[in-house]
Formats: C-alpha cells, sequence, structure tokens
C-alpha cells in the first residue's frame, strides 16, 4: 500500500508531502465554483513528484457543462487522474455514470475515477460503475480495509488532521505504470 491525501481550499497551499506518494487536488464545483488554492497546490505535488490527481464536487445539473468547466481549468500531464466526487444526493446514478464516461471519451489517455463515501456505495448507488476505479470514504481508522467488497483503487480512511488516503499499489512506481493509460 502507498499513503496520499487530498487537498481543497480548507489545507494550505504548502501541504507536507513527506512520506506521500500521490495527492488529489479538488479543482471545481458546479459550474462556478474554482479552488482558489488548487494552482498552487499543485506545484507542491509536482514539485515533490507526487502523482497526481484532480476532482470536480459534483452538483445537480448537466453533468456535461459540469464536465466541460472541470477540465477547462486543467492543463494535464501524462499521469495525472480525474475524478468525480459524488456526495451530493441530487446526483442520480444515471449523472454520475454520465460524467464519467464523457470524460473517459473526452481524455482517453487519463485515468477517470470515482470517489464516495461507503453510505453512498451501499445506499445510493445503483451501477457499481466507477469507471477506471473506486476511491472510497471510510473513516474506520484502518488503511486498506475499506469494508466494501467492490474492488477499489484508494481508500481514505480518516480525515484527522487531513484527509489520508491508501493506495491498492505496491510502489509510487507502479501506481504512475498503472495512471499512464493506452487508449
Amino acid at each position: 500500500m502507498i499513503k496520499g491525501v487530498d487537498v481543497s481550499s480548507y489545507q494550505p497551499s504548502d501541504y507536507s508531502t513527506k512520506g506521500l506518494d500521490f495527492v488529489f487536488i479538488k479543482i471545481t464545483e458546479g459550474t462556478s465554483y474554482v479552488n482558489p488554492k488548487w494552482v498552487d497546490q499543485r506545484q507542491t505535488a509536482r514539485d515533490a513528484e507526487l502523482v497526481t490527481g484532480f476532482y470536480h464536487f459534483g452538483r445537480a445539473g448537466s453533468m456535461k457543462k459540469q464536465a466541460d468547466y472541470f477540465m477547462s481549468k486543467i492543463n494535464l500531464v501524462k499521469g495525472d487522474m480525474l475524478v468525480l466526487d459524488w456526495e451530493d444526493s441530487e446526483v442520480t446514478n444515471a449523472e454520475k455514470d454520465e460524467w464519467i464516461k464523457y470524460v473517459q471519451k473526452e481524455r482517453p489517455h487519463t485515468r477517470v475515477l470515482l470517489y464516495c463515501n461507503t453510505n453512498f456505495w451501499f445506499n445510493h448507488d445503483t451501477t457499481s460503475f466507477a469507471g477506471d476505479g473506486l476511491w472510497i470514504a471510510h473513516y474506520n481508522g484502518k488503511p486498506g480495509k475499506p469494508g466494501i467488497e467492490h474492488s477499489w483503487r484508494f481508500h481514505q480512511y480518516t480525515n484527522d488532521p487531513i484527509d489520508t488516503n491508501t493506495g491498492h499499489f505496491d510502489s509510487r512506481a507502479d501506481l504512475r505504470k498503472w495512471t499512464h493509460k493506452e487508449p
């Protein structure tokens, strides 16, 4: 297992990268919000040579417009990951799947994942579609044991003192190899 964090406007731009292999950074929400720290947070990740993912917090409304808004903000490099953060119960399963499939079509060389918590996974999800991988949140303090049977790639296991995750990879090199997707 490897270790990473996820950051948004609530965390500093110069978060600690010591002992980390990857980071997920919130960029957008809906079609009007942009994390004002994301560019600096990305630079912190790039400077530390972390594998980097970017996420969009989905809201009810046009998934295509939200995906286009999200993708318009990013200059992707090979090996970056894109994620839909699915926590709004107004966003349906069909809309969740639509966002992921659309982004996969628009960015065929990029891994596209779904983030949600176990409550959403067990009680809201009906399709089990997570694109290229599931990033599951379950604050159980047991890294790598998210309490689900479905295959997963990342497990967010605590938010103390920062959202901390484990990746289901043997090394950063293995994660980097996986992210370099061939169409």
